[in-house]
């Protein structure tokens, strides 16, 4: 056990007797509060750049978080209850405690107990210097290591498991007798517009959700061989579970390595549509086909990117084909 800094109370190595040893922070990361605002603004739609101008962080760190989280919120968005000390408390009682108040004192400006503001000094002081220094940022880090409790991820303990659900999602899967079992039907595809779709490995692959509900049907009397589609999507996304073989992720049917906000998605401008094109803006002798002259174009697009350009006139409804080639150097794997 550490040897108590001079000055230190006699509660000291009691507090620190059941507490591992924690690295030194550096320059603690923003508070809970911080982070709690910066998911309900990616939730709400906008970007993470935007999230991260939104609370005070900068551009970088809001993309790492966003990164290491997989796009996936992961903490809780409610307010924390008033069980716990927040950082404005911690802050209100690192500055009394700069103005040499007493511990009742602080205590009775801020309305918590005075063994809720002992503990809080002695646990959470900052001691890199020898002597214990009670800086609220250090304080809320403390806290907030304190408060984790890591649970490992069923995919990560159970490999039986982990086998099954990675074979499904890569599309191999076999018979005792080495010959492959084919995965769940997809629907044909047409090429539209996705040129290289019909080269992605979901062709074969099974999604989270059919895995989740084939383990009831193959175990059902085995609870150990459960878990649920959006444990999947978390092993797969988030950085540091380590559970799933990170290049799985090409077999999802979205393609997609983060989660995007589904609001976020919703905000998307659909197609090539902007506000000076829109139908409702055509002018009335266009709209009445009455007057001819007017032409409405529209674009075709087929397999391996063929294209075809259509100019039809409204009045007479006479209708021109533009065929329209590939670009040079479309479909040489060698070209650059």
């Amino acid at each position: 056990m550490p040897q108590a800094p001079a000055g230190a109370r006699r509660q000291w190595a009691a507090d620190r007797a059941m507490r591992a040893p924690m690295r030194s922070p550096g320059r603690p990361e923003p508070s809970r509060a911080v982070q709690r605002e910066f998911w309900r603004l990616i939730a709400s739609g906008v970007t993470t750049v935007q999230a991260a101008e939104g609370v005070g962080v900068s551009a970088p760190v809001g993309i790492r978080w966003f990164r290491h989280a997989g796009g996936m919120t992961p903490l809780s968005l409610d307010e924390p209850t008033g069980r716990y000390l927040s950082f404005a408390e911690r802050e209100e009682i690192a500055l009394l405690k700069a103005q040499d108040m007493g511990v009742r004192e602080i205590a009775l400006t801020i309305g918590r107990d005075p063994g809720t503001v002992s503990r809080e000094l002695r646990r959470n002081a900052a001691t890199r210097g020898g002597k214990p220094v009670y800086r609220a940022v250090v304080a809320q880090w403390k806290a907030q290591q304190a408060a984790k409790r890591p649970k490992t991820a069923k995919l990560v303990g159970n490999e039986r498991l982990r086998e099954y659900v990675q074979d499904r999602l890569a599309g191999n899967v076999r018979r005792h007798d080495g010959t492959i079992v084919p995965g769940p039907r997809t629907p044909p595809w047409k090429g539209l517009n996705k040129p290289y779709r019909r080269d992605r490995r979901w062709s074969t692959a099974w999604s989270p959700e059919q895995i989740a509900h084939r383990l009831k049907v193959e175990f059902p009397d085995d609870e150990s061989m459960r878990i649920s589609h959006e444990a999947i999507y978390q092993s797969l996304f988030i950085e540091g579970r380590g559970a799933l073989k990170r290049e799985l992720v090409t077999c999802l049917r979205t393609g997609r390595a983060l989660r995007e906000p589904r609001v976020r998605s919703r905000n998307k401008p659909q197609g090539h549509v902007t506000a000076d094109v829109v139908l409702s803006e055509r002018p009335a002798e266009a709209n009445d086909r009455a007057v001819p002259g007017h032409w409405e174009g529209d674009l075709i697009i087929g397999t391996d990117r063929s294209a075809i350009g259509t100019l039809v006139e409204r009045s007479s409804r006479s209708t021109l084909l533009v065929h329209l080639p590939r670009m040079e150097g479309w479909g040489d794997v060698n070209g650059h």
